[in-house]
């Protein structure tokens, strides 16, 4: 069973929600750089990264789960940008979406694999994917007073095997929340601090794995086997074919 929005909420507008929060926008821009007149969708309850976008997409759409109850999300002052959804049926056509970013989605769905297909189904060619998920080794993944702490977290080595299976050609991954999971202002108010030690320190043990992955439409053999770990990634913008004229 998911989370419910009123808790999310909750968590995303304290301090330590807002510290985890601001931490993983920053790495979501370090691995996509601008986010200008693309297509963007969250899943899962990913509007606290979307943020970090502002009104440079020509589209976005925070895909929230039916169980997580009404959520209102207007990053644009044009209405409210948020849909109710199952997992396994998507209410958007064929390649819609330039580029997707899964928060608190992946851990508590029922099916991973038929999952990602769907969201791959949505997805436009060359179009790129953001996984960030409960890091099984870390802190996080044990703090169930936490939405990191619920459903069931994975490894980076899972994550790409899961994305290679799904035709998925993984690009990118790195590790985010390295701040205990307590809200303690010592620790919220140095988040990033926290971080760039962990890094040296525990490379493997941050709360939060992130993988970005860019879709195929072919298998290539191996194609998911490499995963360069970076901290700060320049990606390449979207390809030319998965740009499409914005109504």
């Amino acid at each position: 069973m998911r989370q419910d929005a009123v808790t999310l909420e909750r968590f995303y507008a304290s301090p330590l929600g807002s510290a985890a929060a601001r931490i993983l926008s920053a790495k979501l821009v370090d691995l996509w750089g601008e986010a200008n007149n693309v297509s963007v969708l969250g899943l899962g309850y990913a509007i606290p990264v979307l943020d970090a976008f502002g009104d440079q997409p020509g589209r976005s759409v925070a895909a929230v789960p039916f169980d997580h109850g009404p959520v209102r999300w207007d990053p644009t002052g044009r209405g409210n940008a948020t849909v109710s959804v199952g997992d396994l049926r998507l209410p958007f056509p064929d390649g819609q979406f330039d580029r997707v970013i899964v928060l608190h989605g992946l851990e508590e769905t029922g099916d991973p694999r038929a999952y990602l297909r769907e969201i791959w189904r949505v997805m436009a060619p060359e179009g790129r994917i953001v996984l960030a998920v409960s890091n099984r080794a870390g802190l996080w993944s044990r703090a169930t007073r936490t939405p990191f702490g619920q459903g069931r977290p994975w490894s980076r080595s899972q994550l790409m095997s899961l994305l290679s299976i799904g035709l998925f050609q993984v690009t990118a991954s790195a590790s985010a929340l390295y701040m205990p999971p307590v809200s303690a202002r010592l620790v919220t108010a140095a988040a990033e601090g926290w971080d760039a030690i962990g890094r040296i320190i525990t490379p493997g043990l941050g709360g939060v794995v992130l993988v970005e992955a860019v879709k195929r439409l072919y298998a290539e053999p191996g194609g998911g086997a490499v995963a360069p770990v970076a901290e700060r990634v320049r990606i390449a913008k979207p390809a030319a074919t998965s740009r499409r004229e914005k109504h």
